[in-house]
């Protein structure tokens, strides 16, 4: 007989950990329990919990590092790894913080190694180089210039020239008169004196006599070395340009605090210390140029010809008015008879004069204001002969820098006058000035300055 299969008990969970039981230790029966016979049901495992999944040996987990295999990091000298988030990742510095990093994928240029030094500063748009920098607008290049072609016209006489002889002829006649009437004391020396009074106009070009003129009329002097080095460059560029041999002429200084130059007698051209020291050498070629100009065109020589042939006279007006005013406070002490008797004496005198001279002496009461429309006009000669060798924009610096002067001489006067407002120039001060207004010299160069077209 076979017998039923026995029903195993029911165990009771297990309260600790799982139970790992092998085949061989499940008890195969169990005896009987008393009691009806239940129906056979087949045994049911018990839910055993899942024991944990251990890794095979087919997945390999990850390596940790250990000991010997400690991660390695970088050191101060190692590069650091490159960023995903450009092309081009940034450079870091050896040393010093860390940059920040970008937020953007813009590339970012590699940061330098060592503080870079800043950069120099640059000049302002509105600053203006010192007038001895080769950078002044003004400046020019004064270097040797090879054989220079000297023209064979060195000096001509140009209508100014001419006019201002002409317009001294009153006076040379005037003091031909005084010189004739001192010769006559000398009986028969009188002669030989009027012929050496004529001959002596041959002594404006005479060099030693020049010499004296500068030194004692003009308060001029020689330049020092260092001076000459700045002044002979300038010079020969200014007579190449115009094809004047340079060595005829003498240079000079005037040690003044004004923007001046002069052109005296035949071969002298002076500049004051301000001009030398104080403009760069295109303008002083400039100003050179324009001194040059009156030499060339005659102004110079034929000025100090006639003012030396017009002392004689200009000296006898001297002692006549002084002589006239003398005797005019002597006859005041007479009372209106005195003053009277001293008006027909001096009337009576002058009348005699002007009919028995046919009225020329009239003419010398107009002579100042033609002289100074004469001498204008040779200033403006003298500007062109500047701006046609090149240097009109510096001359037109000069002309400015000439009228800023003026300007402040005239505010200083009204200042010194009480501070009340400038004076104003009368007509008759502007028609006996010798050199024309800033604006009108302005004017006449306004052809040179405008650019070529």
């Amino acid at each position: 007989m076979t017998q039923p299969p026995s029903i195993p008990p029911e165990y009771p969970e297990p309260t600790g950990g799982p139970a790992h039981l092998d085949a061989a230790q499940v008890p195969s029966a169990r005896p009987p329990v008393p009691g009806p016979r239940q129906p056979h049901i087949p045994p049911q495992e018990p839910p055993y919990p899942q024991p944990p999944q251990h890794p095979t040996a087919a997945a390999q987990p990850p390596p940790y590092p250990t000991g010997p295999q400690s991660p390695q990091y970088p050191t101060a000298a190692a590069q650091p790894p490159a960023y995903p988030t450009g092309p081009q990742p940034p450079q870091y510095p050896t040393a010093g913080p860390a940059p920040h990093h970008p937020s953007t994928p813009q590339p970012q240029p590699p940061y330098p190694h060592a503080a870079a030094a800043p950069p120099p500063p640059y000049p302002q748009a509105s600053a203006v180089p010192p007038p001895g920098s080769p950078l002044h607008p003004h400046h020019i290049d004064t270097a040797h210039r090879g054989r220079v072609h000297v023209s064979s016209r060195q000096r001509h006489t140009d209508a100014t020239a001419f006019g201002n002889l002409l317009l001294h002829l009153p006076n040379f006649l005037c003091s031909l008169v005084v010189v004739a009437l001192v010769s006559l004391v000398l009986g028969d020396l009188g002669l030989l004196v009027i012929l050496a009074w004529l001959a002596s106009g041959a002594l404006v070009f005479h060099r030693p006599t020049e010499s004296a003129l500068a030194r004692h009329l003009l308060r001029l002097r020689y330049p020092t070395p260092q001076e000459r080095a700045t002044l002979e460059p300038v010079w020969r560029e200014v007579t190449a340009r115009a094809g004047v041999e340079g060595r005829a002429y003498e240079l000079w200084v005037e040690d003044s605090d004004s923007l001046n130059a002069v052109a005296a007698a035949g071969h002298i051209v002076g500049v004051t210390s301000f001009a030398l020291n104080r403009l760069p050498n295109g303008e002083l070629a400039a100003v050179m140029a324009h001194e040059l100009g009156h030499h060339v065109g005659g102004h110079a020589w034929s000025g100090l010809l006639g003012h030396w042939y017009a002392l004689p006279g200009r000296i006898a007006w001297r002692l006549l008015r002084a002589v006239t005013g003398f005797l005019f406070h002597v006859s005041r002490a007479f009372s209106c008879i005195g003053v009277a008797f001293f008006g027909l004496c001096v009337g009576g005198i002058a009348f005699a004069t002007i009919s028995t001279l046919y009225g020329l002496p009239l003419l010398l009461l107009g002579m100042p204001y033609a002289l100074a429309a004469v001498g204008r006009r040779s200033e403006l000669r003298a500007d062109r002969h500047a701006a046609a060798l090149g240097f009109a924009p510096m001359l037109a610096a000069v002309l400015e820098k000439l009228h800023q002067q003026e300007q402040e001489q005239e505010r200083l006067a009204a200042a010194g006058q009480g501070g009340g407002a400038q004076p104003k120039e009368t007509a008759a001060s502007r028609l006996l000035s010798s050199h024309p207004d800033y604006h009108t010299r302005l004017h006449h160069l306004q052809e040179y300055l405008q650019p070529a077209r």
